[in-house]
């Protein structure tokens, strides 16, 4: 997951002891709400191909980072994961979904506009490195 987010320069970016710590538990209780979905190959040795992470807070989840591998991006592989996001939530009863998106990044705004997000707000100079607005983007479903 590390290497595949520094591959992608608009993903969030986020320390190594962060993806480790979607993984650990303490008192077999996970330590955050915090969920990810991996995609890998088919091949005998699997690769991750795209990754996502999300956050339950309450009734409502906040997708906090999706990535794509270069060599699998247009072939519906972040339509797919998104997609079993979103039926994940659904299935738990959740009353929506929201993110934050750089403004500069068509692709991803395009892959939620196609998902059903409705891009609601704008937080000016909400990301550095480079500093950009990042565009609000929500999900209801009850």
């Amino acid at each position: 997951m590390v290497v595949l987010e520094q591959e992608s320069p608009p993903a969030a970016h986020w320390s190594r002891g962060q993806y480790e710590a979607l993984f650990v538990t303490a008192n077999s209780q996970p330590q955050s709400e915090r969920f990810a979905w991996i995609a890998e190959n088919d091949s005998e040795a699997p690769e991750a191909l795209a990754f996502l992470v999300a956050r339950r807070v309450q009734a409502e989840w906040e997708l906090e980072n999706l990535v794509v591998a270069e060599a699998a991006r247009r072939r519906g592989v972040a339509t797919r994961l998104l997609g079993e996001f979103v039926a994940q939530v659904r299935a738990e009863q959740g009353r929506g979904i929201f993110l934050e998106v750089r403004k500069s990044n068509q692709s991803a705004r395009a892959l939620y506009r196609k998902a059903g997000l409705e891009e609601t707000g704008l937080r000016k100079s909400y990301y550095s490195n480079p500093a950009e607005d990042a565009i609000l983007c929500r999900l209801s479903l009850y």
